[in-house]
């Protein structure tokens, strides 16, 4: 399927496009609240500036993708794979990426507040300034992460791999 064809399918009405191949799509700007593409190919897709608020991107490769500033607010990215995906400045507050591969990701002054990352992977993966207040980092792995200026307040860290991690600046509150 390619990208025009999703956005007058979704003008429709439609809203599922599971399974669906848009691979190096241009989405940009793209409003495509509430759609789901669990298990879509999006790799090296442009979806930023897009609304993909409330969407199901359950298992979906979004490997290499770039969604700077998009809003993914209470979307569903469970299991997604955004290995090496750009979300600078993404609106992802209440998102849940439970076991997401973030490996490498770049989410500079990213909204992460009250997301679920429970065992997400975010090994390298640089969160300068990213806002992760009341997100939940059980088991996750920040390894060699960069956080500096991120904000931790009310963050839960139960579990979680913080080696080589670069807390630089970072905001933390008393119970860490």
């Amino acid at each position: 399927m390619k990208a025009d064809q999703l956005l007058k399918n979704y003008a429709a009405g439609v809203r599922d496009f599971t399974g669906v191949n848009l691979s190096e799509a241009n989405l940009r700007e793209a409003n495509l609240s509430g759609v789901i593409l669990d298990r879509a190919i999006l790799d090296g897709a442009n979806l930023s500036h897009a609304n993909l608020a409330h969407a199901s991107l359950i298992d979906t490769d979004l490997n290499g993708a770039d969604l700077s500033n998009a809003n993914l607010s209470g979307s569903n990215l469970s299991g997604a794979i955004l290995d090496g995906a750009i979300l600078d400045g993404a609106a992802m507050e209440g998102a849940n990426l439970n076991h997401a591969n973030l490996t490498v990701a770049k989410l500079i002054d990213t909204n992460l507040s009250d997301a679920d990352l429970h065992e997400a992977s975010l090994i390298a993966a640089n969160l300068d300034g990213a806002d992760l207040s009341g997100a939940d980092l059980t088991v996750a792995d920040l390894s060699q992460a960069n956080l500096t200026q991120a904000d931790l307040n009310q963050t839960n860290l139960n579990g979680a791999n913080l080696d080589g991690a670069n807390m630089q600046g970072t905001i933390l509150d008393d119970n860490v």
